[in-house]
């Protein structure tokens, strides 16, 4: 349930949102969030923490990503939000064979991926090739 999430352990990541952003933060029991501050750009950035945390990736839609880590012969992660990172495995990165990930994609680039799968615990599988293609750029 996501809006655990959002409260977190004994309150925790709430009162978090709560200290970083100096916003009151409410949660009724149908869900709704309302967030209260007379800082609108704290408002606006608690509302981003939380849409982070409730990120749920889509099969079949375009995202634009920063690379968070390789493994050069397996593949790349690559953050589509704060804390959620998929995997392009290298035959994934382009139409060609590709040797090394190092080749196509480094640490901190920003691409485009496609999300063609997540499983039922979560790990998302991305294609920058079918991405790309779509943009019409490959």
């Amino acid at each position: 349930d996501k809006i655990r999430e959002v409260i977190g352990s004994g309150g925790k990541v709430i009162q978090k949102i709560c200290a970083d952003t100096g916003c009151k933060i409410d949660i009724e029991d149908d869900g709704s969030i309302f967030i209260a501050s007379e800082d609108i750009e704290a408002c606006r950035a608690a509302r981003k923490t939380i849409e982070n945390i409730v990120f749920e990736p889509e099969v079949g839609e375009l995202y634009y990503g920063k690379v968070s880590n390789i493994r050069s012969d397996f593949g790349a992660w690559v953050e589509l939000a704060p804390g959620k990172d998929g995997l392009v495995k290298i035959k994934d990165l382009e139409f060609k064979r590709t040797e090394k990930v190092e080749d196509v994609l480094k640490i901190g680039d920003m691409t485009w991926v496609k999300v063609m799968n997540v499983d039922d615990r979560g790990r998302i599988d991305l294609s920058r090739k079918d991405a790309m293609r779509e943009k019409g750029l490959m």
